[in-house]
């Protein structure tokens, strides 16, 4: 860790107006510095007086910083942490609040030592620098990102951040996979190939290669920063719509072949049990899913109109309609969808509601363009069986109770 040194530097003793007005000849600001010899500015919290007109502000630093009174982190373990969807107020997701996903930690790697080798079935094999890739015609798209074991249940503690943490939203950069599939001229029986990622775990999943033809990117940017480490530094495969798992971060090798390799991950990991003795495996596709941020769990709301807010998104395309019930499932009625409505993007819904007191259940539940609408529980189950991890995308219920308080609603069916 960098040894921290704290420097005060005094402003000059000459006094402007501004300083005069503001009752104080001298004023301080501090900075920090690294023993790498870099400079942050300390945070904003200990500038925080009763009367802000009467005291110099902090000046401007290298690296903006939040609010101290914003409190927005995310929610971690050893191998993920989760994003404070409740927190959030429009489409995007802040870089440092993206959800993360590790099979083996984050590797610390030199953008320009890394290099991606594409070969198998191809014409021409090539080996890309970083350098290489920015280098082509670049293409930006606004998409969620989300890990197929997105969902908990069971407790009534339960937050948005909980339950449903594991996706996030970013505008990805980069170029298009298609343009270096034309590049190495992919042959025609190719049908598959393998994405191997640069981390200790060597992360490999099988992805068919019209993915790769249709909208695949390999990102070297998001929202407007190159990639962090977290999110694949200093290149990582983009799919959108499809489970998180199969966007490979540090990417470094893609093999092109004519069928799927079955690697350790999309087997052991990405298969999954469902009822009558079966097993799904390569199901790549997000399905619609939806959920209430505002009010939930540990939020406390009064009497009078209150405005229901989520967000939705569906792996196969674009929500139409948004539906929210005030009472517990027995009618719904359609919430506005706030502009822009992307492709495999999360979007934001919105219902005013008058509520007067009563013990209610809100929920909310999505449909897509292919017609395709969000599940129960019980539904799910119905289907695969009790026995799957994964693809999890039920109805959410919030409990509002007579004197204010909300809380989650567990679903028990196995």
């Amino acid at each position: 860790m960098d040894k921290i040194v704290e420097i005060t530097q005094e402003f000059p003793k000459k006094i402007s107006r501004r300083k005069l007005l503001g009752g104080a000849a001298t004023a301080a600001v501090a900075i920090i510095q690294t023993a790498k010899g870099q400079t942050i500015q300390k945070g904003i919290a200990e500038n925080v007086v009763d009367d802000p007109t009467k005291k110099l502000g902090v000046l401007a630093g290298e690296v903006g910083t939040r609010s101290p009174f914003v409190k927005s982190v995310k929610k971690f373990s050893d191998i993920s942490s989760r994003s404070p969807l409740q927190d959030f107020y429009g489409m995007i997701t802040p870089s440092d609040l993206h959800f993360e996903r590790h099979h083996a930690g984050v590797p610390a790697i030199d953008p320009t030592k890394h290099e991606l080798l594409i070969h198998g079935l191809v014409e021409k094999p090539l080996v890309f620098t970083v350098a290489d890739l920015k280098r082509f015609p670049s293409v930006s798209r606004i998409a969620f990102l989300e890990c197929s074991g997105n969902f908990r249940g069971g407790k009534e503690n339960l937050t948005p951040q909980d339950i449903c943490g594991l996706t996030s939203q970013s505008e990805w950069t980069g170029v298009k996979l298609s343009t270096l599939f034309r590049e190495v001229g992919v042959k025609p029986n190719a049908t598959w190939f393998l994405a191997e990622g640069g981390d200790a775990a060597v992360m490999t999943r099988s992805i068919p290669v019209k993915k790769g033809w249709d909208d695949a990117i390999v990102a070297y940017a998001q929202n407007g920063e190159p990639i962090r480490p977290e999110q694949g530094f200093p290149v990582r495969l983009f799919l959108p719509g499809w489970e998180g798992n199969t966007s490979v971060k540090w990417l470094r090798r893609l093999e092109l072949s004519d069928a799927p390799y079955y690697t350790r991950e999309e087997t052991s990991k990405y298969t999954e049990p469902i009822k009558d003795g079966k097993y799904r495996i390569f199901s790549f596709d997000i399905d619609a899913r939806s959920i209430i941020t505002f009010p939930s769990y540990p939020q406390k709301v009064e009497k009078g109109w209150i405005e229901i807010r989520g967000l939705a998104w569906s792996g196969r395309g674009k929500v139409i309609k948004v539906e929210v019930s005030t009472d517990a499932g027995k009618n719904w009625q359609a919430a506005q969808l706030n502009e822009p409505v992307l492709d495999k993007a999360h979007v934001q819904f919105r219902h005013l509601w008058h509520w007067k007191g009563q013990e209610t259940e809100i929920l909310s539940r999505v449909t897509d363009e292919t017609g395709y609408t969000q599940p129960t529980l019980k539904q799910l189950f119905e289907a695969r069986g009790s026995e799957g991890g994964y693809h999890m995308n039920p109805v959410t219920a919030w409990q509002i109770k007579p004197d204010g308080r909300v809380l989650f609603k567990p679903e028990t069916l196995r």
